[in-house]
């Protein structure tokens, strides 16, 4: 069965990027346009992983992790932040937040590839 993987971010551009690397890889790819969309969807999804953008409108990207933290059912997927936000303190707090990896854009498919692949296997 394959590993399905909601991707948050307000770029359409970047979610195509994303979701053309990895559904090549054969995942399966659910596409949100920020936090608010991501939160609405999920009850009615199941995700193994989730790559979220941290500057988003309606619900930004930490405010997504600290949800989907408190939530029984996805407390322990996977969250690996995609974002253009470089400092040491945007990082720091996005990890204490609950996210697994930290990228910053811009980014190479590879990279989004291996860093999936450490939580899907």
């Amino acid at each position: 069965m394959k590993k399905i993987i909601m991707v948050a971010d307000d770029s359409p551009i970047i979610r195509k990027l994303i979701s053309f690397a990895l559904t090549l890889t054969g995942y399966e790819i659910i596409s949100v346009s920020d936090g608010m969309e991501a939160l609405e969807t999920l009850p009615n999804e199941t995700i193994d992983l989730l790559i979220t953008d941290l500057n988003m409108p309606n619900v930004d990207g930490f405010e997504l992790i600290k949800a989907i933290r408190s939530n029984e059912t996805y407390k322990s997927t996977p969250i690996i932040v995609l974002s253009n936000l470089s400092e040491a303190d945007d990082i720091e707090r996005a990890l204490q937040y609950g996210a697994d990896s930290y990228l910053i854009k811009p980014f190479e498919q590879k990279t989004i590839i291996n860093e999936v692949s450490k939580y899907l296997n």
